[in-house]
Formats: C-alpha cells, sequence, structure tokens
C-alpha cells in the first residue's frame, strides 16, 4: 500500500535562462522550449510563473519496482543483481507506440491532480532523494533505475537524487530517449553509471512521424555520454513497416561501430501492437534474426534480440563462440565466464569479455 505524504511538488528548475520578455527557456530538454509566463513546456511538467521556471513533478513518483538490470534492459553491467526502478509522469517525446503513455501522456485530469497537489493517494506519492536511497538499500538493490517515463523532465530529482546514491555506493542508471541537452548530461554525468539509451530508428523521418522529435539530438546525445564515459547500451525496438528495414539497420550499425565501438551492447527488441499502433503487427523472429545479422556483420560484437524467447538473449564469446551469460527471462547466470583481478574472460579461450561487475558483487 502506498503512504502518501503531502506536500509540494514544486522546485526551481535548473538549467534555464530567463528572457526580456518575461519568458524563460528551457536548456534540459534537446526542445529547448521557450515558455511564456503562466504556461508550460512540451513535457507539460516545467512551468513559467512570473519569469522563474519551476518543475512541477520533484519527487512525485507515479511507478516503483524493483527489477533484474537485465529487464532495463542492461546486460553488461551488474549481471544478475535487482535494481530500486521508479519514475514520474510526462515527457518530452509523444511516441505513437508509447507502453506507458498512461504516465508519459496522462490525460489532464493526472496534471491537474498532481498540479494542485491533490489526488495524491490517487496517482502517486512526493519523496525525497533520501527516501529513494534508504528503499534502495533497504530492499538489497545494488543500484537506482530512472526508469517508466523520461527521467530528462524529472531532471532535478534525478540530479538530486543520483547524487544522494553515490554517497551510498549506489549505481545509478538512466532508461533515456537520448534527448538531453549536452549541458545537462554534462552536469549529470559524475553521478550516473550506465545510459540506457533508445535509438529510436536511424531515420529523422520516423523520429518526426511517430516521436514528435528528431534524430540528430540522440545521436549527439549519445556521442557525449561515450565521451563522458557512461557504460551505454543502445536498444532499438524494430516495428514492422517502420524501422525494419535492412539499409537502415546498416547505417545504424555503422555509426555505432564508428562512434561507440566493437564491444557496444546492442539490443533489437521486439514490438507487440500498443497505444496508437495496435492496427501493426507484431515483430517476427525471423525478421530480428535478419536484422541482428546485418549487426554482426558490420562488427558489433554484444547483438541481442529481446522482447521474445531467442538464443540471441544470451552472450556468447565473440572469439569462439562459447555460452557466456545464459538468459531466461530476466536474471543472468554465469556460464563460461571466468573473472580475475582484470575482469571477467572467456574460459575456454580467454578473451576479455567487457562486463562491468565490481569484485565485491557476486555474479
Amino acid at each position: 500500500m502506498v503512504v502518501v505524504k503531502m506536500g509540494s511538488a514544486q522546485r526551481e528548475a535548473m538549467l534555464y535562462e530567463s528572457l526580456s520578455s518575461g519568458a524563460v527557456r528551457c536548456h534540459v530538454c534537446a526542445r529547448r522550449c521557450t515558455i511564456a509566463p503562466g504556461r508550460t513546456g512540451y513535457c507539460r511538467v516545467r512551468k513559467n510563473s512570473d519569469g522563474v521556471l519551476y518543475t512541477q513533478n520533484y519527487g512525485y513518483v507515479s511507478s516503483e519496482a524493483i527489477d533484474p538490470v537485465e529487464k532495463k534492459p542492461l546486460y553488461h553491467i551488474l549481471p544478475g543483481t535487482a535494481t530500486y526502478s521508479l519514475g514520474t509522469f510526462g515527457c518530452n517525446f509523444s511516441c505513437l507506440h508509447c507502453q506507458n503513455h498512461r504516465i508519459s501522456m496522462p490525460d489532464e485530469s493526472v496534471y491537474s491532480a498532481v498540479l494542485s497537489e491533490t489526488g495524491l493517494s490517487r496517482f502517486g506519492e512526493i519523496i525525497t532523494p533520501d527516501e529513494v536511497v534508504q528503499r534502495a538499500l533497504l530492499l538489497d538493490t545494488k543500484s537506482v533505475s530512472f526508469t517508466y517515463n523520461e527521467p530528462t523532465v524529472w531532471y532535478e530529482f534525478v540530479y538530486d537524487t543520483a547524487a544522494a546514491a553515490k554517497e551510498k555506493d549506489l549505481f545509478v542508471i538512466l532508461v533515456t530517449n537520448g534527448y538531453m541537452t549536452p549541458e545537462a548530461l554534462e552536469k549529470l554525468a559524475p553521478y550516473i553509471d550506465a545510459y540506457r539509451v533508445d535509438l529510436k530508428s536511424f531515420s529523422d523521418d520516423f523520429y518526426a512521424q511517430v516521436c514528435s522529435a528528431r534524430l540528430e539530438p540522440v545521436l549527439e546525445s549519445i556521442s557525449s555520454a561515450k565521451k563522458l564515459g557512461l557504460h551505454i547500451e543502445i536498444v532499438t525496438l524494430i516495428i514492422p513497416g517502420k524501422n525494419d528495414g535492412e539499409d537502415e539497420a546498416e547505417k545504424a550499425a555503422a555509426w555505432i561501430l564508428e562512434n561507440l565501438g566493437e564491444e557496444t551492447p546492442v539490443h533489437l527488441n521486439a514490438f507487440q501492437p500498443h497505444y496508437r499502433m495496435e492496427d501493426v503487427g507484431p515483430t517476427p523472429g525471423s525478421v530480428l534474426e535478419k536484422l541482428r545479422a546485418v549487426y554482426t556483420k558490420a562488427g558489433l560484437n554484444y547483438v541481442y534480440i529481446g522482447n521474445m524467447i531467442s538464443e540471441y538473449q544470451n552472450t556468447f564469446c565473440p572469439e569462439c563462440g562459447s555460452l557466456l551469460i545464459s538468459r531466461l527471462y530476466s536474471f543472468g547466470e554465469r556460464e563460461n565466464l571466468n573473472r580475475d583481478e582484470h575482469g571477467f574472460y572467456c574460459a575456454s579461450c580467454g578473451r576479455k569479455i567487457p562486463i562491468f561487475c565490481p569484485e565485491d558483487i557476486d555474479f
């Protein structure tokens, strides 16, 4: 049962500028919205009140759970561990296939309830960064994941919570659409370990038509995350007839190889009909295997198939093909994988395997 704490979810925002007209310009998201007095930005949670930009959802939790880190999906960091996952409401995208549209794009009754600080028992609760850390530790998780909706629109709370989590040696994970500005990411990066980012398509037209966004800011964000030293895993949801072409896959694979490197994990996930794309059929496994072959042929070593049972949800050695980590539904289990003071390596051929898991975490 959720315990509701009445309180204010409003805080002055970070990373904005005041304009002479009384408007403000937000610099957290790549949209860089110019917001007139009394109005909100595209995300509907950042409001200009008398020339000051406020976040309206600070600490406001709509969803929380204990998940296997593999569910994010993240396969090469903290395998076999649980992560304390939480999200708020709002988003800077409007994806036609959104699986969490009830919290990312809720109707006006939700916004009205939250912004007036009423109805919290129905829609969620307000908690503090320290409470997030306490819950993560009490539940014996190794990390905190900001997920379910886009963490960029929760920036101030994510920043404060991530900083508090690092003080207690918790790892911090962003599950993001990659639309954060370079300056916002740079400010947050010291407190973030993993940047699990959706590369929804390698087509700007797809981003415009399906997500009401653009491709280039996403590529810029991913490149910035790499330069900042964050662990990156790429996820592409393959939607039949929308982003399942081999030509597009070749371009995406080439970009990942050039900008992130051959060891970057890539997840090709199956689409299921949802939201405003209920008339689009599910992704056939044969299509995912065909696209996986494109990525591996390009030179990427760890290309996974997700959202369905497949042998390619497992990790294999790129050198000798040995099964290293098996996964059935969730938690990964070590198979032919050893570790020493230098990290993980294939027990058969000795190849180094890029798995990040501190020695004090048993895997």
